[in-house]
């Protein structure tokens, strides 16, 4: 499955989990909205739809895309979500260093590491984040969580067990 993360150099190149996914040849960089592949799913804050292992067939053919760029500006992606098949992760615990504990304010490496294994490449998801010392920890603290959606069969189940977990009196 091919994975490409738009990067608009919003952030500390040295702090920015993109940039080093691409300097250890984890992803395809691009650097202007108009290279992400039509089709493929787009990693979407905003989408109306769950990702889910139904997914698995239009990532492995188009890919998996992700936006590196301030949640502040994303909403500019409307144009581009049009050629694309936009799905928002469910609920997860961010592990990196600056959002540690804050639910879904996660880095790009840990969005493409929960979107992996949601699709079921448990191994890559691994990979991916342990291009971190903190990566290992993002798969620790959300672990329930991401086998649960994994073995969800599509976006419906995946959103009541996200509902599950964030409300577990109810």
């Amino acid at each position: 499955m091919r994975l490409i993360v738009y990067n608009a150099r919003e952030c500390d190149p040295k702090k920015c989990t993109t940039t080093r996914l691409h300097r250890f040849g984890k992803i395809q960089m691009v650097f202007h909205p108009s290279e992400l592949p039509r089709g493929a799913i787009l990693l979407d804050p905003f989408a109306e739809k769950a990702l889910s292992k139904e997914d698995v067939k239009i990532a492995d053919k188009y890919g998996l895309a992700a936006l590196d760029c301030s949640w502040k500006r994303i909403r500019w992606a409307a144009r581009i979500r049009k050629q694309m098949s936009p799905r928002c992760l469910p609920y997860l615990v961010a592990a990196n260093p600056t959002y540690y504990g804050r639910p879904t304010t996660l880095s790009t490496a840990e969005a493409l590491a929960g979107a992996l294994f949601i699709l079921g490449d448990k191994n890559r998801a691994r990979e991916i984040l342990g291009t971190f010392k903190w990566g290992p920890t993002f798969l620790e603290l959300n672990h329930e969580l991401l086998e649960a959606y994994a073995s969800a069969k599509n976006s419906t189940e995946v959103v009541a067990l996200q509902h599950r977990f964030m409300h577990p009196t109810r």
